[in-house]
């Protein structure tokens, strides 16, 4: 196999422009202005960013400094929230998840599920999951054209969610039409709310100001009472029982952090999947070296989740007046890690628009890199990603664009949200 055919050179053919404005949701239909990104990390990599709507925030578009920020949470403060919207005291207290804690409390959180998410545990789920994307992709290929999102790439999380949280098939439509409407929450086509175009103050105590949020909660506490005196080995019934101190959680506490696990256990997934057939599509060669090489799969899902960076930024707040990049940054200041940036610095990965399958070090940020942040599910998307393509590939000659894609409407979150094709067999 040809050296060649392990790599590509501008993976992306259009940058965008230079001088996007990365606040603005509707920027990011378009596709992520990778140049304008680019020309920061080089000329401001520590750039004050105005808001129409805030108080505005430092951008940290370079990858050590992002580094630096997602590991120092005495100076960079999670408490005050990951997204760049600000909150009173009120609504903060109310929407509070573990996403919003530093340690200790963000660990006392983190240990009621982390058992469930550990690599050892994930592993031992591969061929019920591998079932489970053989089936899925079996489905759609039932037909010569479909919406690869729709019909691959969202089931495939959604029913791995539903498996985790021990409820059925039936609900999980539900949970991911709730997902969708709180991480898609700026988005007309995901939520009758986006919270930029109408006024969404009566939701503003609950989590991304979301109507969507308040049916959760109900389902949430309908599966608890369920579970009550009737234990059940899965992530709710480990959400029910005490915390290591003896201490469990509150009804509001159990609901935000039923409603974290749907709001993330199927869009992210969805949408690294989504990139990187859609790169491989759009240059063959990918995918006939890795049929060629399936030794490579590995290093390529790491370079689908550099690349794809699907969390585009998670915000932090400093605590006390500092010093980053060589700019003063002052107690009470919005910082936000770029991770989408940071993936794609030149200065941290060797020819970062290159799509390389066999990269030798690929430190990503797209999990948070090993920072007390660290993405809880970040084996389990690792997995789901891989099997796809290896369950793709044992059927599929490959796939071609049958149609135009459709991005999010999201500063946040970066996704394709349709996604046609066409099976060559």
């Amino acid at each position: 196999m040809a050296e060649s055919a392990t790599f590509v050179d501008d993976y992306l053919a259009d940058l965008g422009p230079d001088d996007a404005d990365i606040t603005s949701h509707d920027t990011y239909t378009n596709g992520v202005p990778h140049a304008t990104f680019a020309r920061l990390r080089r000329d401001d990599p520590v750039h004050w960013t105005p808001e129409a709507d805030g108080s505005g925030f430092w951008s940290v578009t370079k990858y050590d400094h992002a580094l630096h920020v997602s590991r120092d949470v005495e100076t960079f403060t999670s408490a005050q929230g990951i997204r760049l919207e600000e909150m009173d005291a009120e609504e903060n207290a109310a929407r509070k998840t573990m996403m919003e804690m530093d340690p200790p409390e963000h660990t006392r959180y983190r240990r009621l599920v982390n058992k469930g998410f550990t690599r050892r545990t994930v592993e031992s789920f591969e061929q019920p999951i591998r079932s489970l994307a053989a089936e899925v992709i079996e489905r759609a290929l039932q037909n010569d054209e479909f919406d690869f999102v729709h019909d691959i790439a969202e089931e495939l999380p959604m029913r791995m969610l539903g498996k985790l949280l021990g409820t059925s098939d039936e609900h999980g439509r539900k949970l991911v039409t709730w997902g969708d409407a709180l991480l898609g929450n700026t988005d007309p086509d995901f939520t009758d709310y986006p919270v930029d175009l109408v006024d969404t103050d009566e939701f503003r105590m609950v989590p991304f100001r979301s109507p969507a949020a308040i049916e959760i909660f109900q389902f949430a506490q309908e599966q608890a009472e369920k579970r009550r005196g009737c234990p059940h080995d899965d992530i709710i019934g480990q959400l029910l029982e005490p915390a290591i101190d003896g201490v469990p959680l509150t009804d509001h506490e159990f609901n935000n952090f039923f409603t974290l696990l749907v709001a993330a256990g199927n869009d992210t997934t969805r949408y690294t999947m989504t990139h990187g057939v859609w790169t491989m599509m759009n240059h063959p060669q990918l995918w006939r070296g890795l049929r060629g090489r399936p030794d490579l799969m590995v290093n390529a899902v790491e370079e689908v989740l550099r690349t794809s960076a699907v969390t585009m930024h998670f915000r932090r707040t400093a605590t006390v007046d500092t010093e980053l990049g060589g700019k003063k940054i002052r107690a009470g200041d919005k910082v936000a890690m770029w991770f989408n940036s940071a993936n794609h610095d030149e200065d941290s990965f060797a020819n970062p628009f290159r799509f390389d399958m066999a990269r030798p070090r690929n430190d990503h940020m797209a999990f948070g890199r090993n920072g007390p942040h660290l993405c809880l599910g970040a084996w389990l998307a690792r997995m789901e990603v891989r099997l796809v393509f290896e369950e793709l590939m044992k059927r599929v000659d490959r796939l071609e664009p049958a149609g135009d894609i459709a991005h999010l409407r999201s500063n946040f979150i970066a996704g394709i949200k349709r996604m046609p094709v066409r099976v060559i067999a």
